[in-house]
C-alpha cells in the first residue's frame, strides 16, 4: 500500500513486534527504515528489554549518541531500567549523569528510575539522596522507595516513609501496600501488620480480590506465627494464587503442623491452580528439613508428572531432599540423570559427601565441575572445603583455600575462615587456627570463635580455650551456647568450680540453651523425643529395650558410660539414668520397639538438632557391632554412618 517507509507505522510496528516477542521482526523493520526518530530508538530499547535482553538496549543506547538523535525522558528511563536489571552501577552512574547534564533529572519518570536502579544495584543511600531532591514526587516515587528500602534490609525506614505517606494524604495502591506488608513481615512486626489491615478494611480496599495484597498479608502472619489469621485471610480470597497457597502450606510446615501442611497441599493439587517450581521446591526443603524419606519420594513421583517438575530448581532441591535424609545412592543416581546441571546442582552434592565424611569424593567432584565446564562460586569453595574439613584433608583444603584466595572472581567469605579454622582445629593444629583468625583481613565473628573453642574442648587445651571463652562471652553474652561450651571444657578437665562458676552465670542471667530433640520415622509418622522424654505410649517399652541393649553390650563388648557427659554433682547411678533418656537413645529405642531388631542389615535412621554426645556417639557404635544394624544418626554438624562398631566421622565431629 506504499506505507511501508512511513515514520510512524514503523514505530507502530516495532512496538506491536517487541510487545509480541516478534523481535528479529522488530529489528528488521528499524534496519529497513529510512529515517529514525527518538521513538523508533526508545521502541526497540523497550523491546529488548521486555524479551529479557536488557544489554542490547545499551548497546542500542550508545549507537544512538552516535547518531546524532537525542534521547528523551522515556529513553533515559528505559535504560536506567537495564541498569538495574544487569545490576550495571558504572554504567548506570553514567547515565545518571548524563541525565544531570541535560536536565532531565528532575522529570519525574526519570527521577524514578534512578531510585529504582540506584536500589537494584544495592545503593540505598544513593537512591534516598535522590528521592530526596526530587522537586515533584508522584506515587511511583514513593513506592519505589520504599521498595527499595524494604529489599535493602531497612524496613523500619520503609515503615516510616509509609507513615509519611498516610500524614501526606498521598494516594496509596497495591504496590505501597504489598511492599510496606513486606517490610513488617521481615521485621515481625505484627502490630504495624494488624494496622494496615485494618486500614485496608476501613479504607474499602477488597484484598479479597487483590491476590497480591492477601498474598503479603498471609506472608505477614504466617511469619509472625499467627497461622490463625493467615488461615482466615485465605479464606476470604475469591481467586485463590498459587503464591497464597504457599505461603500457607509452609507456614504450617515450619510451625510443624505437617498434618495440616499436607492436607493443603493436597487441595492445591484438586484445585484447577498449575503447581509450579517454586512450591514444589519448598515442600521438598520441608521434608528434607525433617528428613521426611517417604513424604519426599511421594513428591519427587508427583513432581515427575508436572511440567514444573522440570525445572533446574526442583532437581536440585529433590536432590537436597534425598542427602539430607542419609540416601547417598538415590542422590547420586539423581544427579547422573539430570539432563541439565548448574553450579547449585553441583553444589548440593559437593555438600551432600562433605556432611557424610567424603571428602575425597567431594574433592573429585569438585575438580570434575570444573572440567565440565562450570565454574565454582563461594558456596562451591565453601562446600569442598567443609567436605576436606569433616574427613581431616588439611593439605587438600589449603590448596583449594590457597586457589579461593587467589580467584579474584571470588571474595573470601567469614565462613571460609572458619572451615579452614576448623580443619585446622581437628588436626590439633591450634595455635595456627587461632593465628590464622588473628591475621585474617575480615572481622572475626561469633561462629568463628565458636568453632576454635569447640576445638580446644576437643583436645583440651584450656588455656587457649580461656582465651578464646573470654572473647566469645564479650561478643555473644546473651548465647547459652558459649556458656555451655565454656562449661564444658573445665567439665573435662576437671575444673569443677569453674565449670559452676559459668553455669552460675547462666542462670543469674536466665539463659536457656534449645533443647535436643531427637526424632524418627516410623510407618511415615514422625516421632519426636526429648531429652528425659516420658510422654511416648511406648516409654516403658523403650527403656526396658534399651536396659537390655546396654546389658548386652556390657556382656559382649564391655561397655560402660561415659559418665563425664552427665552433671557431676549426682549419684553413679542417676548418671547412668540421665545418660539413657539422652533424646538419641530414646529414638533409637522406638525403632527398634517397633521392629527394628526383626531384619539384619536393616538401616535405622535417628535426626537430631543439636551434635550428638560422646556417650551416645559410643553406645550406637556398639549397638551397631551386636545387633548388625546400620545406623545413619545427622546431627547439627555432619551425618554419623555406624555400621559393625565404627562410625564414618572417625570419631570427631
Amino acid at each position: 500500500m506504499g506505507f511501508g517507509f512511513d515514520l510512524m507505522l514503523s514505530n507502530d510496528l516495532i512496538v506491536m513486534y517487541g510487545k509480541c516477542g516478534r523481535l528479529g521482526v522488530a529489528c528488521d523493520v528499524f534496519d529497513r527504515m529510512l529515517e529514525r526518530n527518538v521513538v523508533s530508538w526508545t521502541a526497540l530499547m523497550c523491546g529488548h528489554i521486555q524479551n529479557g535482553n536488557p544489554l542490547e538496549s545499551l548497546l542500542l543506547f550508545s549507537k544512538m549518541a552516535l547518531s546524532g538523535v537525542k534521547p528523551n525522558d522515556f529513553t533515559f528511563s528505559t535504560n536506567l531500567k537495564a541498569c538495574g536489571l544487569l545490576n550495571g552501577l558504572y554504567i548506570g552512574r553514567q547515565v545518571h549523569d548524563t541525565c544531570v547534564k541535560t536536565g532531565f533529572d528532575t522529570v519525574n519518570v526519570v527521577g524514578n528510575s534512578i531510585i529504582d536502579m540506584y536500589s537494584k544495584c544495592g545503593r540505598i543511600n544513593e537512591a534516598a539522596s535522590m528521592f530526596e531532591v526530587m522537586p515533584v514526587r508522584n506515587l511511583i516515587s514513593w513506592n519505589a522507595m520504599i521498595a527499595g528500602y524494604t529489599v535493602a534490609g531497612f524496613c523500619k525506614k520503609a515503615l516510616v516513609l509509609f507513615r509519611k505517606m498516610q500524614e501526606g494524604e498521598e494516594f496509596l495502591d497495591e504496590f505501597t501496600f504489598t511492599s510496606t506488608l513486606k517490610a513488617c513481615s521481615d521485621l515481625g512486626a505484627i502490630k504495624e501488620g494488624n494496622q494496615i489491615h485494618a486500614f485496608l478494611i476501613t479504607g474499602g480496599f477488597l484484598y479479597s480480590v487483590n491476590t497480591a495484597i492477601a498474598g503479603a498479608l498471609i506472608d505477614l502472619y504466617v511469619k509472625c506465627g499467627e497461622l490463625f489469621m493467615a488461615r482466615r485471610v485465605f479464606s476470604h480470597i475469591e481467586e485463590k494464587h498459587v503464591i497464597s497457597w504457599t505461603a500457607l502450606i509452609l507456614g504450617y510446615a515450619q510451625e510443624g503442623n505437617l498434618e495440616e501442611s499436607m492436607d493443603l497441599f493436597r487441595q492445591l493439587r484438586e484445585s484447577s491452580i498449575q503447581v509450579d517450581g517454586f512450591i514444589l521446591s519448598s515442600m521438598m526443603g520441608v521434608f528434607a528439613d525433617f528428613a521426611l524419606v517417604q513424604q519426599g519420594k511421594q513428591m519427587h513421583a508427583f513432581a515427575i508428572k508436572v511440567p514444573s517438575g522440570v525445572d533446574i530448581s526442583v532437581r536440585n532441591s529433590i536432590l537436597d531432599m534425598y542427602l539430607k535424609c542419609g540416601m547417598i545412592n538415590e542422590a547420586e543416581r539423581l544427579f547422573s540423570e539430570m539432563p541439565a546441571r548448574n553450579v547449585i546442582s553441583w553444589t548440593v552434592l559437593i555438600t551432600g559427601y562433605g556432611k557424610h565424611g567424603l571428602g575425597k569424593e567431594a574433592i573429585r567432584l569438585f575438580d570434575k565441575m570444573q572440567l565440565d565446564g562450570t565454574e565454582p562460586d563461594d558456596v562451591s569453595y565453601l562446600a569442598v572445603l567443609l567436605g576436606c574439613s569433616h574427613s581431616g584433608l588439611v593439605e587438600k583444603g589449603q590448596e583449594y583455600f590457597s586457589r579461593l584466595c587467589s580467584d579474584h572472581r571470588i571474595k573470601a567469605r567469614v565462613e571460609h575462615y572458619a572451615c579452614m579454622v576448623d580443619l585446622l582445629g581437628r588436626a590439633g593444629r591450634l595455635k595456627e587456627a587461632k593465628k590464622l583468625v588473628d591475621s585474617m583481613p575480615l572481622k572475626a565473628n561469633v561462629g568463628i570463635w565458636q568453632t576454635l573453642l569447640s576445638a580446644c574442648r576437643v583436645h583440651g587445651d584450656v588455656e587457649l580455650g580461656k582465651e578464646v571463652g573470654g572473647i566469645l562471652l564479650r561478643l555473644d553474652s546473651e548465647n547459652p551456647v558459649n556458656y555451655v561450651m565454656m562449661s564444658n571444657i573445665y567439665a573435662d578437665a576437671g575444673y569443677w568450680k569453674e565449670c559452676e562458676r559459668i553455669r552460675e552465670l547462666v542462670r543469674s542471667k536466665k539463659l536457656k540453651k534449645e533443647a535436643g530433640c531427637s526424632w524418627v520415622e516410623i510407618a511415615k509418622e514422625i516421632h519426636f523425643f526429648y531429652g528425659g522424654d516420658d510422654m511416648h505410649p511406648l516409654t516403658e517399652k523403650i527403656h526396658e529395650i534399651l536396659k537390655e541393649m546396654e546389658r548386652r553390650m556390657k556382656e559382649e563388648l564391655g561397655y560402660v558410660y561415659r559418665v563425664k557427659y552427665a552433671l557431676h554433682d549426682v549419684e553413679e547411678e542417676s548418671k547412668m539414668e540421665n545418660l539413657r533418656v539422652h533424646s538419641e537413645k530414646l529414638a533409637i529405642g522406638l525403632a527398634l520397639v517397633c521392629g527394628g531388631l526383626e531384619e539384619e542389615r536393616k538401616v535405622i535412621r535417628v535426626f537430631k538438632n543439636l551434635r550428638v554426645c560422646g556417650d551416645c556417639h559410643e553406645f550406637i557404635k556398639g549397638l551397631s557391632k551386636i545387633l548388625k544394624i546400620v545406623f545413619v544418626v545427622r546431627d547439627a554438624n555432619r551425618f554419623h554412618r555406624f555400621e559393625d562398631g565404627l562410625c564414618s566421622c572417625g570419631d570427631y565431629w
